[in-house]
Formats: structure tokens, C-alpha cells, sequence
């Protein structure tokens, strides 16, 4: 695991962990024992919030069927995150996955009613900060380009203005994420929808051809083979 940390974290640009015991539970979530992996990040504490987080994340967005409890998911991942910053403020993960569960909630929900709530500027601001915090961060670049796509797409451009999103950043956000992890599935997956919620139908040709290079990938880890296998499943609808 070690010597393919880092191209397995090129997209969170996680640092190879200082304890065993939370290199124990990016083992679990590597290999997809994504429940395993949250408790024994939850039980290490400290940096081990980041890896219980994104597991109990990826796990709602994946594999939870029930709509009630992947909402709950999303929202216990985005509470402890934002806790996670008092005790880690320079934790850009920290940040990130709090922008991350909310964004997925967000689309739980409906992203109208979600900007509704308020958290459209919690998720913007979320992942300006993990971005300002490592540039080299290309999930957070990928989510912010689509939260621009999503809530143009969603309310136009103009009401859009009063939530911070605009086409150009949206594009810069999508165009950074490519160029930083370009073998990522679901960089590839996101920057297609994004692309083509930004700026319509022209943009197709090329979104079908990032669809066709995510599933043509070989994954390196359970995550992955979920995201290629998701890439696979649009390309034959």
C-alpha cells in the first residue's frame, strides 16, 4: 500500500500516515471494508478521522440503499468533519470532506432546496479553503467545478451569481482537477457532467470520450473498481 500511496491519493493528496493503527484503517478502506475502516478511524482518533470520514462517505454514496440513511450518513460525515477542523484547521481533508458529504446531500435533497438551506456558501467556502490550503488537491478541485456546473445547471446563470457560481470558474475548477489527476475514474466521470452541465451539448463528444477512458481504467483499489464500474454502467445506458 505504501508504495502505491501515491497515485492512490493523488486525488486527496493525503499524507502517508504517522500511526499504524490509522494505516491499519486505510488498509480496511482500501481494500473496501469501508465500515471496518470508519470504526478503526474512528477508534484512532486524530488523523484517523480523515480516513473514518471518507469511508463512511463513500460507503452512503455507493452502497447504502436506504435514502433515509445515506442522507444521515452524509450528514454525521459532514458534522464530524466540520468538528475535525477545530483540532486540524490545516487539515485540507478536513475541509474537503465536509464540502463533500454536503454535496451529496445536497443532490439527496435537491440542490434547489439545498441552496435553499444555506449550504451552497457552506460548500463553496469548504473547498476554496481545502484548495487554499493544498493546491495540489484535484477532488476538491473536481467538486468545485461541479458545484459551479450544478447550481448554473440548476437556476441558470444569473441566480446562480448570488450563490458565487460562474461558468468560467466552473471550467478553470474542471480543467486544474483534469490536468492534476488525469487516471482518476471519477475525475473523469465528474469533469464529463460538469463539462456538459456548463456548457451544453457541444461539450458531448468530448464527455463521452472521459466516460470511455473511466472505463477503460484499472482499478487500484475497491473505490476505484466502484468508480469504473459506474463509468462502465452510463457508457451502456
Amino acid at each position: 500500500m505504501k508504495a502505491l500511496w501515491p497515485e492512490l491519493h493523488r486525488g486527496d493528496a493525503e499524507p502517508w500516515p504517522k500511526s499504524a493503527a490509522v494505516v491499519e484503517a486505510w488498509r480496511l478502506f482500501h481494500a473496501g471494508d469501508f465500515k471496518a475502516a470508519m470504526a478503526a478511524g474512528l477508534k484512532a482518533g486524530g488523523d484517523g478521522l480523515t480516513v473514518a470520514n471518507k469511508a463512511q462517505a463513500i460507503q452512503a454514496n455507493y452502497l447504502e440503499k436506504n435514502e433515509k440513511a445515506k442522507l444521515d450518513a452524509f450528514l454525521a460525515v459532514a458534522a464530524r468533519a466540520e468538528a475535525q477542523q477545530a483540532s486540524q484547521p490545516n487539515n485540507p481533508n478536513a475541509h474537503y470532506l465536509e464540502a463533500y458529504a454536503l454535496g451529496r446531500y445536497s443532490q439527496g435533497i435537491s440542490i434547489a432546496e439545498a441552496l435553499v438551506q444555506g449550504l451552497g456558501v457552506k460548500i463553496k467556502s469548504a473547498l476554496e479553503r481545502a484548495i487554499a490550503l493544498q493546491p495540489k488537491h484535484a477532488d476538491a478541485h473536481v467538486a468545485l467545478g461541479a458545484f459551479h456546473a450544478e447550481v448554473i445547471d440548476k437556476v441558470g446563470r444569473l441566480l446562480a451569481r448570488g450563490q458565487g457560481a460562474d461558468l468560467r470558474t466552473g471550467l478553470q475548477m474542471l480543467d486544474t482537477a483534469l490536468k492534476l489527476n488525469p487516471k482518476s475514474a471519477i475525475t473523469l466521470m465528474e469533469c464529463a457532467n460538469g463539462y456538459v452541465m456548463l456548457e451544453g451539448d457541444k461539450r458531448m463528444p468530448e464527455a463521452e470520450k472521459l466516460y470511455a477512458s473511466a472505463a477503460a481504467l484499472t482499478p487500484r483499489d475497491a473505490m476505484e473498481r466502484l468508480d469504473v464500474e459506474m463509468a462502465k454502467a452510463e457508457l451502456e445506458d
